[in-house]
Formats: C-alpha cells, sequence, structure tokens
C-alpha cells in the first residue's frame, strides 16, 4: 500500500468509527499491517494536512467541525467530580477540556476528551491511583469544562442540570471573558 492510500485508509477507518469513538493505534497498526510508529507518523502528517484529528488515551478519532461549543464554569467537591461529569457524557457532550484561571499563573488547561461514562470511570481510576489530583483543587474548587454537543439544545439542558444540581459557578469580576457564551455564535 502506498503512502498516500494508506493516510486515505486511516481517514477512512476514524469517519466510520465516528466522532468521538476512538481508535487505538495498535489497531490501526494492526490492520494496516504498518508499525506504531508508522501511524504516529501519519497522523501527524494528516494533521499538519487541517484534519482535525483528537488524540485521546484510547486512540485516535476525527473531530466534527463547527459542534456548538460552550464553557461552563463550575465547583464542586472532589466526591461530586463524577455526577459533574456524567451530566455532561450523559446528555451526548464532550468534556474536551478543563482548566483553571488561576491568578498568579493565568490559565492552566489540560485535555479530555471524554465522551463516555466509560471515560469518566477511567480518568477517575487514573486520579484515584494517587499519581494526580484534581485540577479544580488548585484553585478552591473553581475550574471550567470546555464541552461540545450535538445541538445547542443539549448545551442549554447541561447548563440547566449543572444549576439545579449546584455546580454552576458565577463568573468573577477579574474573569477576563464571559465563557457562557456559546463559540458558534462567533462563527
Amino acid at each position: 500500500m502506498k503512502t498516500i492510500e494508506r493516510r486515505h485508509a486511516i481517514l477512512d477507518i476514524l469517519s466510520k468509527a465516528g466522532p468521538g469513538n476512538p481508535v487505538s493505534g495498535s489497531k490501526l497498526a494492526s490492520v494496516l499491517k504498518i508499525s506504531r510508529q508508522v501511524v504516529v507518523q501519519d497522523i501527524a502528517i494528516l494533521r499538519a494536512e487541517q484534519h482535525n484529528i483528537v488524540s485521546t488515551n484510547s486512540g485516535y478519532y476525527l473531530e466534527e467541525k463547527n459542534k456548538p461549543t460552550r464553557v461552563f464554569k463550575v465547583k464542586h467537591t472532589d466526591e461530586q467530580t463524577e455526577d459533574e461529569m456524567n451530566i455532561f457524557v450523559d446528555n451526548g457532550a464532550e468534556l474536551v477540556d478543563v482548566f483553571v484561571y488561576h491568578k498568579s499563573y493565568g490559565v492552566v488547561r489540560a485535555d479530555m476528551h471524554i465522551s463516555s461514562r466509560r471515560g469518566v470511570k477511567e480518568f477517575l481510576a487514573s486520579i484515584k491511583s494517587g499519581k494526580s489530583t484534581l485540577l479544580m483543587n488548585i484553585t478552591g474548587g473553581y475550574h471550567y469544562h470546555t464541552v461540545t454537543a450535538p445541538d445547542v439544545s443539549i448545551l442549554d439542558s447541561i447548563e440547566d442540570q449543572l444549576w439545579e444540581a449546584g455546580y454552576l459557578a458565577e463568573l468573577k469580576e477579574y474573569e477576563p471573558v464571559d465563557f457562557r457564551k456559546d463559540k458558534s455564535e462567533d462563527e
């Protein structure tokens, strides 16, 4: 298989898997009968060609463009983290990232790309293993999530559920941006 054909095959496999359904690098390597390193190189080149490929700890997937996106500012306890994250994924949304706005450090961000309860469980298991702590703990529980969903009504529903659960937090005057405004409204 020629290089161009192989890269088209990778895009085809990721496309058929669908957005938010990662395909592992090992599986891509096995199906295409290439090394894992060649997969990594091909993914890098495809990204350079403007293909919107997302890397997760579970593999790669193609991200849909122009999906409604909103940032939620939330605050809760460590014990409420699973409930908060499940509100997002149970509504069919993807937790793209988590970030904090620290008065001294500025914005500290980490990619998540979690779109299922399984992803939530795996993330929390890695936190509970004691190797890391939740990012929100450096700002007294306050943090933000960038979230994408198939349509704005899902984001509105999530906002209502976060409010009802007591997780939605008000913005402070030192926060530079109205994070609640849908990104899709600007485009």
